[in-house]
């Protein structure tokens, strides 16, 4: 049976109890307060909702992450990155980037990324909490991606990229200063054969879990202002 969650609590029910089909959907309800986000994801879950929808919350099993030390880079990306046509940076412009990853898909004439839920990540950006990555070919913006940083966990949200590449190399250069500040994994979630080519791979909820309780509270040196001007 599905939980709906009060308003007044930020509470949510045991992982354990998220439905099989759908996969991983635990709860509805609720708001998307910076409160009510930083406990979703602390607990093992995300919002994901379609327009009309109520807000729903998952936590999929397996699920699928990258281990910071198990990164892939093919050796034309590697060679793009050296070339240097992409200038990357984080932080430097949160809004535009998430607003970019809500524009429409050529597969999707819908979004997730609603109005009320760029606002609530923009919420916890400016409390330090949520974090992007912007990619620049000659001053303009070609790709990007955001996420949560929450300890030494980084949980992925979403990118985009209008050129050639952009993305994928905004994602290796995050992965790398992540993993040079003591960050031992990146959230992404749902599988994908981009994600898999970067070397992610699915472990179980249970192992996820683990995951969260041994390095949610462990801290990093990972300084956003300072990290990629690449």
């Amino acid at each position: 049976m599905l939980t709906w969650l009060k308003r007044d609590s930020c509470t949510f029910p045991a992982l354990s109890k998220a439905l099989r089909e759908p996969n991983g959907l635990l709860a509805a309800g609720g708001d998307l307060s910076p409160a009510r986000l930083v406990a979703a994801y602390r607990h093992g879950c995300f919002p994901w909702y379609q327009d009309g929808q109520p807000i729903l919350w998952w936590s999929p099993d397996p699920r699928t992450v990258l281990f910071a030390d198990e990164l892939r880079v093919s050796r034309s990306l590697a060679k793009l990155m050296r070339q240097g046509h992409y200038k990357v940076s984080f932080d430097t412009d949160f809004a535009a980037v998430i607003q970019a990853c809500a524009a429409p898909r050529s597969y999707t004439d819908g979004t997730w990324i609603t109005e009320p839920m760029q606002a609530a990540y923009c919420q916890l950006h400016a409390a330090g909490i949520a974090h992007s990555v912007e990619v620049r070919a000659d001053g303009e913006l070609v790709g990007g991606l955001y996420g949560l940083a929450i300890g030494r966990l980084f949980f992925g949200e979403s990118m985009f990229s209008r050129a050639d590449n952009a993305s994928k190399v905004g994602f290796v250069t995050l992965v790398q200063h992540l993993r040079d500040a003591g960050f031992v994994l990146i959230d992404c979630q749902m599988p994908s054969q981009h994600l898999h080519s970067f070397g992610a791979r699915a472990i179980s909820r249970d192992h996820f879990g683990d995951y969260l309780s041994q390095h949610l509270d462990q801290p990093s040196s990972m300084c956003w202002a300072e990290a990629a001007q690449s």
